[in-house]
């Protein structure tokens, strides 16, 4: 006569007899999912949020194009600030892709709210000397007033920078300022200029103008420059021999947007921080699964005894309180996973940006709780299963 084979557990035996035993404790359960769905939860946010935040970054570069190529004077041999050629402008404009040229130049003059401040209160603002076609290769705008033209850049008219007028306490075009000791009229105020923040903080006067009120020598001390896309490379290898001829190693070249995109890279290195610290909060769950299920076996040790003594295998019992786990887990996971995404949404639609929650991040986040849930089961589990059927029943 042949021995009697073990019934079998097919899938959703399995899920049936682990939710069986969740369902005898609630409350410990809610609580054990809990730290697994703050794990999680903080995980989502802050990838979802770095995302967003990135997003957005990257949104503003394209907007505001990678096509900016900026001029300035380097360092001498023996070690003082070369200076740009007056004539540095005009010759960037005859590169073939160069599409737009604007140019600043430094005035040895301060600027103040009125002549009875002392001159060294300068407010941390630089008074420059600007060219007509500034703006428009800069893609910024006036906020109120009006650009520098061919009339007003040869008379006492001035410019503000975004910054600039909010610390001289203007919010509108009109009024004067005392620049060099005269008197300037206030014509407009920028907005904000994200590629050429250097622009928010200065006052800006025309190119004659400062030439004939401010003793300006006409050497450009930045000269900025828009080509097309395809020809930025191109552009940026010959633009310190065609600027300065003679001594192209006194000329540096820079992207502003680079340091757009170096703000990206350094925001996604913030983000590992706080990741690790998502992972402290998802292992500290995963010892609340863990902990939930050892007390669970010592509870339900004469349950345990009367199931092997029914016929229950140790592979049976042991797969009995891995699917609890493992259900456990997945109910904080999933919890979890929601909650970070609301909070991903909600911040970045607060902030105004556009709300990115990476799949990969979704499908990790459940990947690791799966993991938490096998880890803190196997050992629960294993014991569970060791129990023997006598030593179980006899436990009072």
């Amino acid at each position: 006569m042949s021995g009697l084979a073990p019934a079998r557990l097919n899938g959703r035996d399995v899920v049936r007899v682990g939710l069986g035993g969740l369902r005898a404790r609630p409350t410990r359960v809610v609580l054990s999912a809990l730290g697994i769905a703050i794990g999680i939860a903080t995980m989502v946010s802050v990838i979802g949020i770095s995302s967003s935040s990135k997003e957005e970054l990257l949104r503003r570069i394209d907007r505001l194009g990678t096509n900016l190529l900026t001029v300035s004077p380097g360092d001498t041999l023996f070690g003082e600030t070369a200076k740009l050629p007056e004539n540095a402008p005009e010759m960037v404009a005859r590169i073939g892709p160069v599409t737009s040229v604007g140019a600043t130049g430094t005035v040895d003059a301060s600027m103040r709210r009125t002549d009875r401040i002392a001159e060294e209160v300068t407010s941390g603002i630089a008074v420059q000397a600007a060219s007509g076609d500034l703006l428009g290769t800069l893609n910024a705008s006036v906020r109120t007033g009006t650009w520098l033209n061919a009339g007003t850049g040869r008379y006492p008219a001035v410019v503000l920078g975004s910054e600039a007028a909010r610390r001289m306490g203007f919010d509108r075009a009109g009024g004067q300022v005392w620049i060099g000791g005269r008197w300037f009229s206030v014509i407009g105020i920028l907005r904000s200029a994200e590629l050429a923040p250097e622009i928010d903080r200065s006052a800006l006067v025309g190119w004659d103008a400062a030439e004939k009120y401010l003793g300006f020598d006409r050497h450009p001390t930045t000269i900025y420059e828009r080509s097309t896309d395809a020809a930025v490379p191109d552009v940026r290898e010959v633009l310190a021999r065609t600027v300065n001829p003679e001594n192209p190693e006194e000329v540096e070249v820079s992207r502003p947007s680079d340091a757009l995109e170096a703000k990206a890279a350094a925001a996604g290195a913030f983000t590992n921080l706080l990741l690790g610290l998502g992972a402290v909060a998802l292992l500290v769950g995963g010892v609340g699964v863990a902990n939930t299920m050892v007390i669970s076996v010592l509870e339900r040790r004469r349950e345990i005894g009367l199931r092997r003594s029914l016929g229950a295998t140790r592979g049976q019992v042991r797969v009995q309180f891995l699917a609890e786990s493992l259900l456990l887990s997945a109910f904080g996971g999933i919890v979890g996973v929601v909650l970070g995404t609301v909070v991903t949404v909600g911040f970045a639609l607060y902030r105004g940006w556009p709300p990115v929650v990476p799949s990969w991040a979704l499908g990790g986040a459940l990947v690791a709780t799966l993991a938490i849930g096998t880890v803190a089961g196997l050992y629960p589990a294993m014991r569970a299963a060791r129990l023997a059927p006598t030593a179980a029943l006899a436990t009072v």
